[in-house]
């Protein structure tokens, strides 16, 4: 059975077929967030720390950490922060160190600069999972010695030098192509998590199918565990939450293990919670009752607790 260990300082989370859906958090990543940015720019983490302490409340076990952030005035002052090469490798470690002094959860390291995925690997505690390879020539040369180096699990996505492919027997070709390029430095397929990359819904009525049937192939031919962006697939329309809430189902009925998404949404969660339950990864419904269980009320509480302390005196006398 597949299965891809993460670790923080204390904790382990495990990918795998057999384990409840591994949601990925997606909300620290300047990337279209201005404020953010600006924040990040200015040397203001509380934004960062709130969404780490958020996500994780709300059901996040991984936390993406995307370094990708764009500073603007700083560009004026020093041309060097005109290149993502010299930003990201900054920028990564003080985001790692921050979610870590707030949050115990294992990280997921997002950048497209093998300086920032070091420098991430260097300061995260435990086993990150890396994010990411695809199958271009040079980012495997680039990214796949690091997954070697620091043993951890990485994020393969399924394009190459020629782009995304509508093809998803395409899509397939690629992630085997990775995988068997990382069995080439020692790195086993059950620490390959493929992305057989989502299409809007919206500008392909087949992206769906598409995307359930790679993850059926994925699991069955190359033995490895999936993720996927998953807003990607409502882009562009409405309610995106009511589309994302039934895919993300289906997409676990079909095999994929984890998605990178934003946790704080009830909508997505709450089918993911009934998904593991009808699943079986959510042995007697335990999180899913949890999760639903009604809130006592005032009175109830209190009285509740009279009922224990009355209890509690009882025994303390027949003990005397």
């Amino acid at each position: 059975m597949t299965r891809t260990i993460l670790e923080s300082r204390t904790k382990t989370v495990v990918i795998g077929f057999d384990q409840p859906f591994c949601v990925i958090g997606e909300r620290i990543n300047p990337t279209g967030r201005k404020k953010l940015a600006a924040e990040l720019e200015a040397g203001n983490f509380a934004t960062v720390e709130a969404d780490a302490l958020e996500q994780v409340a709300c059901g996040a076990a991984v936390l993406d950490v995307n370094s990708g952030a764009v500073f603007t005035n700083r560009m004026a002052e020093d041309p060097r922060y005109a290149d993502n090469n010299f930003v990201e490798p900054t920028l990564m470690p003080e985001l790692v160190k921050r979610i870590q002094a707030v949050v115990d959860v294992p990280l997921c390291i997002d950048s497209s600069v093998p300086g920032a995925l070091q420098a991430g690997l260097e300061t995260a505690h435990g086993r990150p999972l890396l994010n990411s390879v695809t199958g271009e020539e040079e980012r495997l040369a680039l990214v796949l010695p690091l997954v070697r180096k620091y043993n951890v699990p990485v994020v393969a996505i399924s394009n190459d030098d020629t782009g995304i492919s509508e093809d998803p027997d395409v899509r397939f070709a690629v992630a085997k192509k990775i995988v068997e390029r990382a069995a080439d430095f020692g790195i086993p397929a059950h620490d390959i998590v493929v992305d057989p990359l989502v299409m809007p819904i919206g500008a392909m009525g087949t992206a769906g199918l598409q995307v359930f049937a790679l993850v059926r192939r994925l699991r069955e031919e190359l033995g490895v565990n999936t993720t996927c962006g998953a807003s990607n697939i409502s882009f562009g329309l409405p309610n995106r939450h009511g589309i994302n809430a039934a895919f993300l189902p289906m997409a676990i009925a079909s095999g994929m293990t984890s998605a990178i998404m934003n946790p704080v949404r009830p909508q997505e969660m709450e089918a993911i919670r009934a998904a593991n339950f009808l699943m079986n990864n959510d042995a007697w419904g335990a999180e899913w009752i949890r999760a639903n269980k009604p809130p006592a009320a005032e009175g109830d509480a209190a009285a509740s607790g009279a009922e224990g302390a009355r209890g509690r005196r009882e025994g303390r006398r027949r003990r005397g």
